[in-house]
């Protein structure tokens, strides 16, 4: 017979783990000393110690370990155990790849710049919210040509609401989606929208339109500080960074108002770029 330290050293494992299986039933002691309450095994009891441990390392926990020992599990019930530990192995894989994308991405940005950059990019589910929007075409996604459309369109939108007697319960959000008019290549159509309360009913038409715009379950997001004329720059850096991590756009990004008073230098305003 081996002693519990001999025992441990030819199965690997800690004594103090041989005492947590004992106390769960998982593998008693061949033998234990009445007076001293030493703990003996067999070599024979090692397989099922092998048998443990390998069960245990493919995730399966240890009420389910012992379940299996004592064959009170069949076939068919085993096989949607190790199913589901598959799936979870495939789900922890698809994270580790997508923070080892983000990794890579940051790496490739230090060694293009020189430096860390400053702008941090999250990834992140956006959900649905429901919105006032007036909406129009402007000729280009380009600043110049959105900042003449969208501002007569919010000042529209807020005597509206005021009119309707609409409080707004959120940011502005912007967003945007090709023109689809005949010769509209290049034009986008902007989205004046303001956040209002699910109690707020949809409607359009009107001095304003209220609809909900549907969730987003992935997207790369980046905080832009300061004029929205110069939000350019954080959008190539949002662009660069989809690029370098292997990842892929799903359209326009929205523009959340996080803040914007008066003083324009102030403002802060998220991107969120849909990721497919």
């Amino acid at each position: 017979m081996f002693t519990i330290g001999d025992f441990a050293r030819h199965g690997r494992v800690s004594p103090r783990m041989l005492r947590h299986y004992d106390a769960l039933g998982l593998l008693r002691p061949a033998r234990t000393d009445p007076y001293s309450g030493y703990r003996y095994y067999t070599a024979d009891q090692l397989s099922r110690l092998n048998r443990i441990i390998a069960l245990k390392d493919l995730g399966l926990t240890l009420g389910q370990v012992g379940l299996i020992l004592a064959d009170r599990v069949t076939t068919e019930e085993l096989r949607g155990m190790l199913i589901l530990r598959r799936a979870e192995l495939a789900e922890t894989v698809a994270r580790s790849a997508a923070l080892l994308g983000q990794v890579e991405a940051r790496l490739r940005t230090i060694e293009s710049e020189g430096q860390m950059p400053t702008d941090e990019i999250v990834v992140k589910s956006v959900p649905a919210v429901r919105v006032a929007e007036l909406s129009a075409e402007a000729a280009s996604y380009s600043p110049e040509d959105i900042g003449p459309v969208i501002e007569p369109l919010y000042d529209r939108l807020c005597e509206g609401l005021a009119a309707a007697g609409v409080v707004p319960g959120g940011p502005s959000i912007a967003y945007y989606e090709e023109a689809r008019s005949p010769g509209g290549e290049g034009r986008v159509v902007v989205h004046a929208a303001l956040t209002v309360g699910p109690d707020v009913p949809l409607r359009e038409g009107g001095d304003f339109t209220v609809v909900d715009l549907p969730p987003i379950e992935e997207a790369a997001t980046i905080v832009h500080r300061g004029p929205i004329e110069n939000i350019v720059a954080a959008e190539q850096t949002l662009a660069r960074w989809i690029a370098a991590g292997g990842h892929r756009s799903a359209g326009y990004s929205r523009e959340v108002y996080l803040e914007a008073p008066d003083d324009r230098s102030a403002w802060v305003v998220e991107l969120q770029e849909p990721l497919v």
